[in-house]
Protein backbone atom coordinates (compact mmCIF):
# COMPACT_ATOMS: atom_id res chain seq x y z
CA UNK A 1 0.00 0.00 0.00
CA UNK A 2 1.39 3.39 -1.00
CA UNK A 3 0.47 5.34 2.14
CA UNK A 4 1.49 8.67 0.62
CA UNK A 5 -0.88 8.21 -2.33
CA UNK A 6 -3.68 6.90 -0.09
CA UNK A 7 -3.27 9.89 2.27
CA UNK A 8 -3.39 12.35 -0.61
CA UNK A 9 -6.48 10.73 -2.14
CA UNK A 10 -8.32 10.55 1.21
CA UNK A 11 -7.62 14.19 2.06
CA UNK A 12 -8.81 15.29 -1.38
CA UNK A 13 -11.97 13.17 -1.05
CA UNK A 14 -12.63 14.59 2.41
CA UNK A 15 -12.20 18.19 1.24
CA UNK A 16 -14.59 17.57 -1.65
CA UNK A 17 -17.38 15.73 0.17
CA UNK A 18 -20.54 17.61 -0.80
CA UNK A 19 -22.28 16.58 2.44
CA UNK A 20 -19.34 17.09 4.82
CA UNK A 21 -21.26 19.55 7.03
CA UNK A 22 -24.15 17.08 7.44
CA UNK A 23 -21.72 14.26 8.17
CA UNK A 24 -19.94 16.46 10.73
CA UNK A 25 -23.25 17.06 12.48
CA UNK A 26 -23.88 13.30 12.61
CA UNK A 27 -20.41 12.67 14.01
CA UNK A 28 -20.96 15.39 16.62
CA UNK A 29 -24.02 13.42 17.78
CA UNK A 30 -22.16 10.11 17.77
CA UNK A 31 -19.35 11.63 19.82
CA UNK A 32 -21.69 13.25 22.36
CA UNK A 33 -23.59 9.98 22.87
CA UNK A 34 -20.33 8.01 23.13
CA UNK A 35 -19.13 10.36 25.89
CA UNK A 36 -22.24 9.86 28.05
CA UNK A 37 -21.24 8.05 31.21
CA UNK A 38 -17.49 8.21 30.57
CA UNK A 39 -15.55 8.88 33.79
CA UNK A 40 -12.92 11.08 32.11
CA UNK A 41 -12.45 14.65 33.30
CA UNK A 42 -9.47 15.55 31.07
CA UNK A 43 -9.79 14.96 27.34
CA UNK A 44 -7.19 15.71 24.68
CA UNK A 45 -8.28 16.54 21.15
CA UNK A 46 -6.94 18.41 18.11
CA UNK A 47 -7.47 21.56 16.07
CA UNK A 48 -9.03 20.44 12.76
CA UNK A 49 -7.07 20.94 9.53
CA UNK A 50 -7.53 19.85 5.91
CA UNK A 51 -11.25 19.17 6.23
CA UNK A 52 -10.94 17.08 9.40
CA UNK A 53 -13.91 16.61 11.66
CA UNK A 54 -14.00 19.31 14.36
CA UNK A 55 -14.39 17.66 17.80
CA UNK A 56 -14.29 20.93 19.77
CA UNK A 57 -18.03 21.81 19.71
CA UNK A 58 -18.96 18.37 21.12
CA UNK A 59 -16.20 18.63 23.73
CA UNK A 60 -17.26 22.11 24.77
CA UNK A 61 -20.80 20.79 25.21
CA UNK A 62 -19.39 17.85 27.25
CA UNK A 63 -17.55 20.35 29.45
CA UNK A 64 -20.67 22.48 29.93
CA UNK A 65 -22.79 19.39 30.70
CA UNK A 66 -20.39 18.51 33.51
CA UNK A 67 -20.67 22.01 34.93
CA UNK A 68 -24.48 21.87 34.77
CA UNK A 69 -24.45 18.55 36.62
CA UNK A 70 -22.40 20.15 39.40
CA UNK A 71 -19.56 17.67 39.10
CA UNK A 72 -16.97 18.23 41.82
CA UNK A 73 -14.11 17.79 39.34
CA UNK A 74 -14.01 20.35 36.54
CA UNK A 75 -13.88 18.87 33.06
CA UNK A 76 -10.93 20.04 30.97
CA UNK A 77 -10.07 19.96 27.26
CA UNK A 78 -6.51 19.96 25.95
CA UNK A 79 -5.05 20.65 22.53
CA UNK A 80 -1.65 19.42 21.33
CA UNK A 81 1.53 21.45 21.47
CA UNK A 82 4.48 20.02 19.54
CA UNK A 83 7.67 19.18 21.43
CA UNK A 84 10.18 19.84 18.63
CA UNK A 85 13.05 18.09 20.42
CA UNK A 86 11.30 14.75 21.06
CA UNK A 87 8.78 15.07 18.20
CA UNK A 88 5.95 14.29 20.58
CA UNK A 89 2.88 16.17 21.73
CA UNK A 90 1.97 17.63 25.07
CA UNK A 91 -1.51 18.88 25.80
CA UNK A 92 -2.37 22.33 27.06
CA UNK A 93 -5.71 23.54 28.38
CA UNK A 94 -8.07 24.93 25.74
CA UNK A 95 -11.36 26.74 26.12
CA UNK A 96 -13.32 28.92 23.68
CA UNK A 97 -11.64 32.30 23.48
CA UNK A 98 -8.35 31.22 25.09
CA UNK A 99 -5.21 32.85 23.67
CA UNK A 100 -3.93 30.94 20.64
CA UNK A 101 -0.84 31.05 18.42
CA UNK A 102 0.35 29.03 15.43
CA UNK A 103 2.82 26.20 15.83
CA UNK A 104 5.67 25.39 13.42
CA UNK A 105 3.14 23.80 11.04
CA UNK A 106 0.73 26.74 11.07
CA UNK A 107 -1.78 24.93 13.30
CA UNK A 108 -3.34 26.94 16.14
CA UNK A 109 -2.32 25.89 19.65
CA UNK A 110 -3.10 27.25 23.12
CA UNK A 111 -0.72 30.02 24.15
CA UNK A 112 0.61 29.95 27.71
CA UNK A 113 -2.11 27.74 29.15
CA UNK A 114 -1.63 25.00 31.71
CA UNK A 115 -0.11 21.62 30.77
CA UNK A 116 -2.67 18.84 31.29
CA UNK A 117 -2.52 15.06 30.92
CA UNK A 118 -5.58 13.55 29.20
CA UNK A 119 -7.10 10.25 30.23
CA UNK A 120 -8.96 10.14 26.91
CA UNK A 121 -7.46 11.28 23.63
CA UNK A 122 -9.43 11.96 20.44
CA UNK A 123 -7.17 11.48 17.43
CA UNK A 124 -7.87 12.64 13.85
CA UNK A 125 -7.95 9.94 11.19
CA UNK A 126 -7.01 10.65 7.59
CA UNK A 127 -7.97 7.02 7.13
CA UNK A 128 -8.55 3.94 9.24
CA UNK A 129 -8.82 0.20 8.84
CA UNK A 130 -9.93 -2.97 10.57
CA UNK A 131 -8.44 -3.67 13.96
CA UNK A 132 -8.48 -0.05 15.09
CA UNK A 133 -5.53 1.06 12.97
CA UNK A 134 -5.26 4.69 11.93
CA UNK A 135 -3.65 6.38 8.97
CA UNK A 136 -2.40 9.83 9.96
CA UNK A 137 -0.27 12.38 8.16
CA UNK A 138 2.91 10.33 8.52
CA UNK A 139 4.79 12.46 11.06
CA UNK A 140 4.54 9.84 13.82
CA UNK A 141 3.69 12.42 16.50
CA UNK A 142 0.79 10.44 17.95
CA UNK A 143 2.66 7.11 17.87
CA UNK A 144 5.65 8.60 19.73
CA UNK A 145 3.39 10.46 22.16
CA UNK A 146 1.38 7.35 23.01
CA UNK A 147 4.58 5.37 23.51
CA UNK A 148 5.82 8.00 26.00
CA UNK A 149 2.73 9.19 27.89
CA UNK A 150 2.00 7.60 31.28
CA UNK A 151 -0.55 6.46 32.04
CA UNK A 152 -1.59 5.76 28.46
CA UNK A 153 -4.91 7.45 27.69
CA UNK A 154 -7.84 5.73 26.04
CA UNK A 155 -7.45 6.56 22.34
CA UNK A 156 -10.40 7.24 20.05
CA UNK A 157 -10.07 7.93 16.34
CA UNK A 158 -12.46 10.33 14.64
CA UNK A 159 -13.11 10.30 10.91
CA UNK A 160 -15.72 10.17 8.21
CA UNK A 161 -17.02 6.99 6.58
CA UNK A 162 -15.11 7.89 3.40
CA UNK A 163 -11.85 7.38 5.33
CA UNK A 164 -12.26 3.62 5.71
CA UNK A 165 -9.43 1.78 3.94
CA UNK A 166 -10.47 -1.89 3.56
CA UNK A 167 -6.97 -3.13 2.68
CA UNK A 168 -5.11 -1.08 5.33
CA UNK A 169 -1.90 -2.82 6.36
CA UNK A 170 -0.47 -1.61 9.68
CA UNK A 171 3.27 -1.43 10.14
CA UNK A 172 5.14 -2.96 13.10
CA UNK A 173 5.24 0.38 14.99
CA UNK A 174 1.53 1.12 14.54
CA UNK A 175 -0.50 0.92 17.74
CA UNK A 176 -4.24 0.26 17.35
CA UNK A 177 -6.70 2.77 18.77
CA UNK A 178 -9.10 1.69 21.50
CA UNK A 179 -12.10 2.90 19.47
CA UNK A 180 -12.94 4.61 16.18
CA UNK A 181 -16.05 6.72 15.65
CA UNK A 182 -17.39 7.92 12.32
CA UNK A 183 -20.56 9.59 11.10
CA UNK A 184 -22.37 6.22 11.16
CA UNK A 185 -21.44 5.37 14.75
CA UNK A 186 -18.81 3.25 16.48
CA UNK A 187 -16.82 1.31 13.89
CA UNK A 188 -14.20 -0.09 16.25
CA UNK A 189 -14.40 -2.21 18.26
CA UNK A 190 -16.98 -4.10 16.27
Amino acid sequence: MDKLAVRKALIEQRLNMPDRLQRAEWLQRVMRIWLVGRPDTVIGAYWPIKGEFDPLPALHRWKEDGELQGEPLRRRIGLPVIDKVHKTLTFHAWYPGCPMEEDAYGIPKPKDTELIVPTLLFVPCVGYGAGGYRLGYGGGFYDRTLAAIEPRPVTVGLGYTQGFVPDFEPEAHDVPLDAILNDNGVVWPV
